[in-house]
């Protein structure tokens, strides 16, 4: 794909397949400042607002808890801290609906507040210049994680493998996709809390450059940068770039090629051609966690869309309910149609109004019949191509669709499924309205599911061998130490005499073999040597001999009573 230059002095671009212009509907929202939306009576903070493991909960029904508090703490390495988003009583930790495409449940904390907002004791602000580790801790404990959409951890990706050298920093301002706005509001009203963000992951990655990627379609927040950026002085190595406005460009791998012409390898991460992307909230929000010491406990959230009264952008506690923020934004209209949570070709239908703003929230879209129409039942694929042109990585939407209809899995997977994006650029142009993102999702989930049967199987086959393994180890043990004691007791009985007959009905053969046989030929072999030492002296051994205690109870009682039985014959017998 040859580059092309917007004009002279400016910095060569690049372009990538595909894509949309679409109309952007930012001007809906977009008009005024950023403001704060009151909290609500209750804050319904879940644990998993993060790829990876829930957090861990580390209050109680019935804490006070303060405004920043730790009440989640990460489990694993792409788990992420959860912090109180004000202050107020936990009231319950228990499972509730939570931002997701399939309606799911998760663990959640819910606190009551107290209307006072009261801070808890914050970490001092670091230097200009952090320790690099200073920096990643403080990061790590703020629970930031990507505010575009991914919830990747941000620590994480801070972290380059060993061996790998990142070289530059591009920081997405794209926001390409329609309605949202929040974005642009941040760079209009906060540029400088981003370009602080920014000088510190320029200066924690050592990286030559640091490109501010901004779509032309957001002149204001373009100037708002660049002024900013001469006001603060530190221009070193960042770069303010305007691109082109075209759907998806505020795609990580599609940014990448505008900006650097390089690609990212099939399934593979920016930082393997030494890169690293960051939203510019999610730099905003290190720069306060590394200057004033909050956890990542708001974000900000466009209200948009013609089936609300009052749309906007607020900076939202989260946890809020979004039937909280509805109201903010001057509530739902008659003719509303669809209510997404993001944006009309990546968002997801809410279908519960009390499921809670979580960190990747960006956007709460109420559309109209008019914005949204209904495309009627999906027809037979007419195979016009039309998806493959605007895919912007280049795959074949047609193939993928026919595979992921027939549950192929392995010819989805030669396909190159997992590269796809999700965009819905395919489904925008398809003249048959066939939803292929919802085949691609499908297919996905099965593979993934099929990968997971797969490991669960290999990991049985593993401890059965290992189980397997360790009873054979443990019989040829038992057998070695049988063979030990024998021997032990071999040594320890007195040789036959020479000529001297088999004990008893036992072989050699079956005494070697067993010790307790071994014990009872010795005992045999005692008494026949004791009665042959009786015999040699002309004597024969007693019956009464060699009795158990009882035994010789028994004899002498009987003994007794002979001898009174004599006495009494002898008293009855006449005197002579």
């Amino acid at each position: 794909m040859p580059p092309y230059r917007l004009g002279a002095g400016q910095r060569q671009l690049w372009t990538f397949p595909g894509g949309l212009h679409l109309p952007d509907e930012k001007a809906l929202s977009n008009h005024a400042p950023l403001a704060s939306a009151p909290l609500p009576r209750r804050l319904i903070i879940p644990l998993r607002q993060h790829i990876g493991a829930p957090a861990k909960p580390v209050v109680a029904v019935g804490d006070r808890v303060l405004k920043g508090q730790l009440i989640g703490e990460a489990q694993g390495r792409l788990s992420a801290t959860i912090h109180a988003s004000s202050s107020g009583t936990v009231i319950a930790i228990e499972e509730r609906p939570v931002p997701h495409a399939s309606g799911m449940s998760a663990p959640c904390i819910l606190i009551e507040t107290d209307d006072e907002d009261a801070w808890a004791e914050l970490p001092p602000p670091l230097s200009a210049r952090p320790d690099p580790e200073a920096l990643r801790e403080r990061i790590r404990w703020a629970g930031i994680v990507g505010l575009g959409g991914a919830a990747f951890p941000s620590s994480v990706k801070l972290t380059p493998a060993p061996g790998i050298r990142v070289r530059t920093l591009i920081l997405n301002g794209a926001e390409c996709e329609p309605y949202i706005s929040c974005d642009d509001r941040l760079m209009r009203d906060r540029p400088e809390r981003i370009l602080q963000g920014a000088r510190l992951l320029r200066d924690l990655l050592g990286v030559e450059a640091c490109l501010i990627a901004v779509e032309d379609n957001k002149p204001e927040a373009i100037l708002a940068l660049r002024q900013a950026l001469v006001t603060d002085g530190d221009a070193a190595g960042i770069e303010i770039i305007a691109i082109p406005t075209l759907y998806p460009s505020g795609g990580e791998k599609q940014l990448i090629r505008i900006l650097t012409g390089q690609e990212v390898p099939s399934r593979g991460i920016p930082a393997q051609i030494g890169i690293v992307c960051q939203n510019i909230a999610t730099v905003a929000a290190i720069a306060d966690a590394a200057f004033d010491g909050k956890p990542l406990i708001s974000r900000i959230v466009t209200l948009t869309g013609r089936g609300l009264g009052q749309p906007r952008n607020l900076e939202v506690p989260i946890g809020v309910p979004i039937r909280e923020l509805i109201e903010q934004a001057g509530g739902l209209s008659p003719r509303l149609r669809r209510l997404l949570i993001g944006g009309p070709m990546m968002g997801f239908a809410c279908d519960d109004l009390d499921i809670p703003v979580t960190k990747a929230v960006n956007c709460l879209l109420a559309l109209t019949p008019d914005e949204a129409p209904d495309p009627g039942p999906a027809l037979a694929c007419i195979r016009c191509g039309a998806c493959a042109e605007a895919c912007p990585v280049s795959l074949l939407p047609q193939q993928l669709y026919w595979h992921a209809r027939a549950r192929d899995l392995d010819k989805v997977r030669d396909y190159n499924l997992f590269d796809c994006i999700e965009c819905g650029c395919c489904a925008v142009v398809c003249p048959s309205h066939i939803p292929l993102v919802q085949y691609y999702r499908f297919a996905k989930n099965e593979c993934l599911a099929r990968d997971q049967e797969k490991r669960q199987a290999e990991h049985a086959r593993q401890r059965h061998e290992a189980k397997e393994a360790r009873l054979e180890r443990l019989e040829q043990e038992r057998k070695a130490n049988l063979r030990k004691k024998k021997e032990g007791l071999a040594d320890k009985a007195p040789p036959p005499p020479p000529g001297a007959p088999v004990v008893g009905a036992l072989a050699p053969a079956a005494v070697a073999e067993d010790p307790k046989k071994a014990a009872i030929a010795a005992a045999l072999k005692r008494a026949a040597e004791k009665k042959a030492a009786l015999a040699s002296q002309g004597l024969a051994p007693k019956n009464t001999e060699n009795l158990a205690p009882a035994q010789q109870r028994q004899v002498e009682a009987a003994e007794v009573r002979r001898s009174e039985l004599q006495a009494a014959e002898d008293a009855a017998r006449p005197r002579e």
